[in-house]
């Protein structure tokens, strides 16, 4: 069986005249160029743990399959703002899963970006407690409220933003959720 006991959070942003370059180069400032990335969808593995970059790349060799979660972002419009972001929620019970989310946006900064994403996987997760969804909570205020109600471990996320390159070139933008064994 397969399940992920680590997981770490990285971001990159790239640029080329070349928008395939411009994604490599990304995943390179992600530090995650070297390996063959498998995307998969939103599930934070129970009893999965949090670690820094750092240590999860020790724990990586050149041209290992590695599964992420991945979000991104391309432009070749000078001046757009571009955004890719991960957002995470941990259930208190760590015997429970938890969600990741992918957020890519146009006019967001990494924060917003961000705090969207991690909105989007308190949902989540609400939704899979039982916990109740008031639409009308703006995301930060609904995501301290189900915090509050003790379910919550932890919630976080990680953003990547730049803005289009004034000659043209393609910039690109990376967030990730790697899991590791």
């Amino acid at each position: 069986m397969l399940v992920p006991g680590r997981l770490f959070l990285t971001r990159g942003s790239g640029r080329h005249r070349e928008k395939l370059i411009s994604w490599e180069l990304a995943l390179h400032d992600a530090g995650v160029s070297s390996f063959n990335l498998v995307r998969v969808s939103s599930i934070f593995p129970p009893r999965c743990k949090l670690v820094s970059s750092e240590e999860g790349l020790k724990a990586l060799v050149p041209g290992q399959v590695v599964f992420a979660v991945l979000s991104k972002n391309a432009t070749s419009e000078p001046g757009r703002l571009i955004a890719a972001s991960i957002g995470l929620a941990a259930p208190r019970d760590s015997n429970r899963h938890g969600y990741l989310s992918e957020h890519h946006s146009f006019g967001e900064t990494a924060a917003t970006a961000g705090n969207h994403a991690e909105d989007v996987a308190a949902q989540m997760l609400s939704a899979s407690l039982g916990l109740p969804s008031r639409e009308d909570d703006a995301g930060n205020d609904r995501t301290r409220r189900w915090e509050r109600c003790g379910e919550f471990a932890e919630t976080t996320s990680i953003a990547q933003c730049a803005t289009g390159d004034r000659g043209g070139l393609w910039t690109t933008v990376v967030a990730a959720a790697v899991l590791l064994p």
